[in-house]
């Protein structure tokens, strides 16, 4: 069995750690801890400036961060005696989440909640409701606490 996993720094992210680690998983169950850095994007008020620009420091601190984030779950997951790899990619969490499950051919994605619901599940989005609607295996949701907003 192959589970894929999205983490990110919230509490939410170590829930869904936290939700496989309660189970017994067959002996060849691979889990992928997923992270995705967010493109910082930089926008110039110059009348001539080309429009947007990706600041390459920042991907690159963004970058390391996700990393560090994935490693420290992939290493729980490896204490509780699970086999665990990481991928951290670049791009939209709701987009890459569905094309790693894919070209990986997960037989579960995991993901956790923030809860968000009214103006900011319209403005920030939901990547659980995205995965779950788009996801080319199942998709288990944990739920954590609801986000306040």
């Amino acid at each position: 069995m192959k589970i894929l996993v999205g983490v990110d720094e919230s509490e939410h992210g170590r829930e869904a750690i936290e939700w496989i680690k309660r189970f017994s998983w067959p002996p060849s169950t691979e889990v992928i801890v997923a992270a995705v850095a967010r493109m910082p994007m930089v926008l110039s008020t110059e009348s001539y400036a080309p429009g947007l620009s990706y600041d390459d420091e920042a991907l690159k601190g963004e970058f390391e961060f996700r990393t560090r984030i994935a490693n420290e779950a992939a290493t729980s997951l490896t204490k509780a005696g699970l086999t665990a790899t990481t991928r951290v990619v670049t791009g939209d969490a709701r987009l890459e989440i569905i094309d790693l499950a894919r070209k990986e051919h997960c037989d579960l994605v995991v993901v956790g909640s923030h809860g968000r619901t009214g103006l900011s599940k319209l403005l920030v989005g939901s990547v659980a409701s995205h995965v779950v609607t788009h996801s080319p295996c199942s998709v288990v949701v944990v739920k954590g606490h609801p986000a306040h907003g």
